[in-house]
């Protein structure tokens, strides 16, 4: 190990790698109770999901460790899972077929990048900005999912949204399933909440167990009755450990006639996914590592190619299993914190995942109102940036305004970032700031234009 992952020369050692790579899986294990909720939402089944996630982010992983002997680890990336359910799927009503076709298409031109300069030239072409508004709105977004599925946020015909109604569940005798449910994902928050204060670690997946065992508490108590025709089952999971389930309903499940019928709307799809993916990857590889003082004296990040590619061959090996776009995890930095520096920390993550398909039963069980502070805890983590915006400039500030209220309000990701480009272009075009303008975003600005006048 010594001599693959080069631990002296990167001033670390076996038991700082095992260490980091427990405390990374600890960070980011939260993924495998939440991926198969949100996917879920779409028709998918549940157990395929789990293992499809987990056993692409294994794989993912172990690329990283071995071909970039790199520290981070990956999954299924918050935020580009509800824009796979809820938008794509829920939102625009096509089918997790096709989702899973433009993640597979995605992740093969992210490969093609990945091995050439072009990503290069495509990130430097795109204003900080618009990259960071695209994370915030991303946050928002997620955030306003975690308040729909904990049921904190709810229909409501005269405002649309409304908070939920305690005394409505007390009159309709719902109060003991519902009510109480939402009682908890509201401790859930303040729980996880605490825990990220007191920078524990862990403190996203303590936080989802914690909720969970106090979920499990009520029904003991008679305070939570499960209702399994409503929605609300038993917080008790039907096992510990089982074998991994089946992959066979998502494996290979594309839709690629959908490209033929309806090529320009596809390629929106499929350009958000690829945008987000991108830049979010780049973003976390360089935030991680600056913190790890892992980058050069040029400020490069050595590796970084082949953390781009198990990047990308995990999101393509994550369709053909049947799992949304798989992504580098910010988590990464909690293990980077503890000391990790080679691929050995991400080979001990990516074992824990290996292990982890074997103990479904206990992930599969966990309810929405556990994972949904997650959602809004990770969401809060993604707003952070918005103080990276310089709001005295204002060409830059509106456009980034636009792409971060539109993710949320509108209920699409894609919708954000078509806003932010258009509205970017146009208002330094006309403000006489085309030196800001790169060839790359007139191109953009268009295809989106024409998306909306055709689709």
């Amino acid at each position: 190990m010594e001599k693959f992952f080069k631990l002296k020369e990167r001033g670390t050692d076996v038991r700082t790698e095992v260490i980091a790579g427990l405390t990374t899986f600890m960070t980011m294990a939260y993924i495998l109770a939440v991926n198969p909720s949100v996917l879920g939402a779409t028709g998918m089944d549940a157990g395929s999901v789990f293992t499809a996630t987990a056993l692409a982010s294994a794989i993912a992983i172990f690329l990283m460790a071995f071909i970039a002997n790199l520290p981070f680890a990956l999954s299924s990336a918050m935020g580009l899972n509800a824009y796979f359910a809820y938008t794509v799927c829920i939102g625009m009503g096509l089918s997790w077929e096709i989702a899973l076709t433009a993640v597979f298409v995605e992740g093969i031109i992210f490969i093609i990048l990945s091995i050439t300069n072009v990503r290069e030239a495509i990130f430097n072409s795109i204003p900080a900005t618009l990259k960071i508004a695209v994370s915030v709105g991303i946050g928002l977004f997620i955030t306003f999912i975690g308040l729909q599925n904990a049921n904190i946020a709810v229909l409501n015909e005269s405002t649309k949204v409304a908070m939920f109604s305690f005394t409505g569940s007390v009159k309709a005798g719902t109060f003991n399933t519902e009510g109480i449910s939402v009682i908890l994902a509201m401790a859930g928050i303040l729980i996880t909440g605490f825990l990220v204060i007191k920078q524990i670690k862990g403190n996203i997946l303590i936080g989802i167990l914690l909720t969970w065992l106090l979920g499990i508490i009520c029904q003991v108590a008679g305070l939570y009755v499960p209702d399994p025709e409503a929605g609300f089952y038993s917080l008790f999971p039907s096992g510990i450990i089982s074998m991994p389930a089946s992959i066979a309903p998502t494996f290979f499940k594309m839709d690629f006639g959908y490209i033929s019928e309806n090529f320009l709307n596809f390629v929106v799809i499929m350009f958000a996914f690829l945008f987000v993916d991108v830049f979010d990857t780049l973003g976390t590889l360089i935030g991680c590592a600056t913190k790890g003082n892992m980058l050069d004296e040029n400020g490069r990040l050595p590796g970084i190619k082949g953390a781009l590619l198990a990047d990308a061959i995990g999101t393509t090996v994550g369709a053909i299993c049947g799992t949304s776009t798989i992504s580098t995890f910010v988590e990464s930095a909690s293990g980077i914190a503890e000391g990790g520096r080679t691929g050995l920390t991400a080979m001990v993550t990516g074992i824990l995942f290996v292990l982890a398909l074997f103990l479904s039963p206990i992930f599969l069980a966990i309810p929405s109102f556990a994972t949904a502070p997650a959602l809004i805890i990770v969401g809060f983590m993604m707003m952070q940036q918005v103080s990276k915006i310089d709001f005295n400039d204002l060409t830059e500030a509106i456009p980034a305004f636009i792409a971060i209220i539109a993710m949320p309000f509108m209920y699409s990701v894609s919708e954000g970032i078509a806003m932010g480009v258009i509205s970017y272009v146009v208002l330094n075009l006309v403000s006489g700031k085309r030196d800001k303008l790169t060839p790359l975003m007139y191109v953009l600005a268009v295809l989106f234009v024409l998306k909306y006048m055709l689709v």
